[in-house]
């Protein structure tokens, strides 16, 4: 099994910056591909960002292009998330989770979650 915890998120105005931290418990963290999603209200779970179990793969979805920043350090059993030049339809609620094997955009295919964070972006 494998424990994700969140954090880092909160309130911030239009072309700031937050960093989102997911820390792992449990099995070898090192081996699971990590992804970031996002969901707000009446809509599904969208792919943010993936990295692979040694950071060297990084992927990204169009709309956060450019702004965020995903990298891991395995000695920590943490994955991050650097957010910058935030924009209000950022706002979600953020969820790290892991699979084993190769990351994905879908988030079907992922075994762990985290709890999620909230991340407001204010105009």
């Amino acid at each position: 099994q494998v424990q994700l915890v969140e954090s880092g998120g909160g309130l911030v105005q239009a072309g700031g910056s937050l960093r989102l931290s997911c820390a792992a418990s449990g099995r070898t963290f090192s081996t699971l591909a990590v992804g970031w999603f996002r969901q707000t209200p009446g809509k599904e779970r969208d792919f943010v960002s993936g990295i692979n179990w040694s950071g060297g793969r990084l992927y990204y979805a169009d709309s956060v292009k450019g702004r965020f920043t995903i990298s891991r350090d395995n000695t920590k059993n943490t994955v991050y998330l650097q957010m910058n030049s935030l924009k209000p339809e950022d706002t979600a609620v953020y969820y790290c989770a892991a699979k084993v094997g190769h990351y994905s955009e879908n988030s079907a295919n992922y075994d762990y979650w985290g709890q999620g964070t909230q991340v407001t972006v204010s105009s």
